[in-house]
């Protein structure tokens, strides 16, 4: 399903949260590779993720995308993508008989950056986000 990352992991200013992908095998057309609409990034987000009191919801509108729009991005094993929070992104479908394993985390910048209190995920003083340098 085509999505942006910003839309669960919304900061603000928004563009402070990136993705890393790392390929642990390949990641080709047939196994399930991402796809990205070039320049996405640059539109921000309408819909966003939230806390209610009975869990999670959705504001906003979903945007609907042409398969058109998309270009195939094959990783080596080993390779690193690099995930904007606000570009448009889908993985394909694995028609193979080969798995496609990834590692994926994401980064916030925290200087001057405000992890929005209404996001899904949340820091708690037992599980605190790590600082990656100080």
């Amino acid at each position: 399903m085509p999505h942006q990352d910003a839309t669960f992991l919304h900061t603000e200013p928004l563009g402070r949260v990136m993705g890393f992908w790392i390929a642990l095998e390949d990641a080709t057309l047939d196994n399930g590779c991402l796809w990205f609409i070039p320049g996405s990034h640059q539109n921000g987000i309408t819909r966003r993720m939230v806390r209610t009191p009975k869990g999670t919801d959705f504001i906003g509108r979903d945007n609907t995308y042409e398969d058109n729009q998309f270009l195939p991005a094959p990783v080596k094993k080993g390779g690193l993508v690099l995930i904007h929070g606000e570009v448009v992104h889908r993985s394909g479908q694995n028609t193979s008989q080969r798995s496609r394993h990834v590692y994926t985390f994401h980064v916030m910048e925290a200087e001057d950056t405000r992890w929005n209190p209404e996001n899904w995920l949340q820091p708690t003083p037992e599980l605190p986000f790590p600082s990656l340098y100080t």
